[in-house]
């Protein structure tokens, strides 16, 4: 796929902030799909070609190694290259994962399933990045709404992907998902071709990755750590619940069908609320919306709780998206306050390893607690993670001043 050099522009206002986000966003839609199809599929997949039942969610949990992995080498090309080449390198990552995921099918290979997932773990960490990239032409009043324009994008990758799911899963009868996996390439590529629209300029004088205050003076301030701690227990409880409840629910004698049909309507609870939530930030602040995620968050795990029906799964994944939305785009907008232009790579790349790096251990206890303990004792973990970092975010908010950028 083409790499077109981005252009240099001065132009920072928001018109330039809301074409990106709008370029962002569409991607977003294709690149969210390959999450939501390995999610729906993964579980499911490895449980039908791992060795033993205990690494069935295995493929997942690479997906989620693949995107800690990534994050320092996403922001490292970005700051070198620019964004828009970053991103399309990680677009080339998921037409790999799909066609790698595809021939694991085919030959029955439970290594190369995990091969694929963690090219479809790369994918995602560059298109995890979109919602900083559309900050990076945005002004202060702009950046929560362009993040939420982006992640906006989500709500398509939430009927795609388990469309997909459905609709090309028994195309090869004796092969399940080996079509699914080579749609999720097709929505990679196309995806490439639409970030060839970006435009994000690069620096005049190009500039090393650690420009800027070191990291250290950085990340020991009171809003970084609240952001980080919200964004992780908002991302990796998310992943816990959402990682495990497909095959969950299948051992609950409910259908592959239900089960995908379970992760859109998390999916759309993931990014439904982004058409409004920089309102709600606006009115409330920052503060007050990540205490809200957390909050339905809990909700989420209680439903968990209380049953094994359909109507169980599909409320407690939808709460989870929606708990998930508010925190996660909220910690996310603390982060670019907590950094200058000539730091921004560097501080968000570190955030999101901090982030992906808590979710991969998250997803890789979610499979142990499911196939040892049962669907309960992943809902039960959520209760005092959430509660450390409700903890934190109470000490944020008495600590908090004005800092320097």
């Amino acid at each position: 796929m083409a790499l077109i050099a981005e252009p240099s522009l001065d132009l920072t206002d928001d018109r330039l902030a809301a074409h990106n986000a709008l370029i962002l966003a569409a991607a977003q839609a294709l690149a969210g799909g390959n999450n939501t199809v390995i999610v729906a599929t993964g579980g499911i997949a490895g449980a039908i070609l791992a060795p033993d039942p205990v690494l069935a969610t295995l493929p997942i949990s690479l997906m989620v190694v693949g995107m800690w992995i990534g994050t320092l080498p996403v922001g490292m090309l970005a700051k070198a290259f620019g964004r828009r080449f970053a991103l399309q390198v990680g677009s080339a990552f998921g037409v790999l994962s799909g066609l790698i995921s595809c021939t694991a099918m085919l030959s029955g290979s439970f290594f190369l399933l995990l091969a694929g997932t963690l090219c479809g773990g790369l994918y995602a960490a560059a298109h995890q990045s979109y919602r900083f990239a559309a900050t990076d032409t945005a002004s202060a009043q702009f950046r929560a709404r362009a993040v939420a324009w982006v992640l906006a994008g989500g709500i398509f990758a939430a009927i795609l992907g388990p469309q997909i799911v459905i609709l090309t899963k028994d195309i090869w009868p004796a092969y399940l998902f080996a079509a699914t996996y080579l749609a999720q390439s097709a929505c990679a590529f196309v995806a490439a071709i639409v970030l060839a629209f970006l435009r994000i300029p690069r620096p005049a004088v190009p500039r090393a990755f650690a420009d800027g205050r070191p990291l250290r003076d950085i990340v020991g301030k009171p809003r970084f750590i609240v952001a980080v701690a919200c964004g992780v227990a908002s991302y990796v409880m998310m992943n816990v619940m959402m990682t495990a409840a497909p095959l969950a629910m299948v051992m609950c004698n409910h259908s592959v069908g239900e089960a995908a049909l379970g992760i859109q309507w998390h999916v759309i609870g993931m990014y439904a609320p982004s058409f409004f939530i920089g309102a709600l930030i606006a009115r409330f602040g920052l503060g007050a919306m990540m205490a809200s995620g957390l909050v339905l968050i809990l909700a989420a795990a209680v439903v968990g709780l209380l049953g094994t029906e359909v109507w169980n799964f599909w409320v407690a994944l939808a709460l989870l998206g929606v708990g998930w939305n508010f925190a996660f785009i909220s910690a996310t907008t603390l982060v670019t306050e907590c950094h200058g232009p000539r730091e921004r790579n560097k501080v968000q790349a570190f955030n999101d390893f901090l982030v992906f790096g808590s979710m991969a251990i998250g997803s890789f206890s979610s499979g142990a607690l499911l196939s040892r303990f049962g669907w309960a004792a992943v809902n039960e973990l959520v209760f005092p993670v959430v509660a450390a970092a409700a903890v934190l975010l109470f000490w944020g908010t008495l600590m908090r001043r004005p800092s320097p950028v």
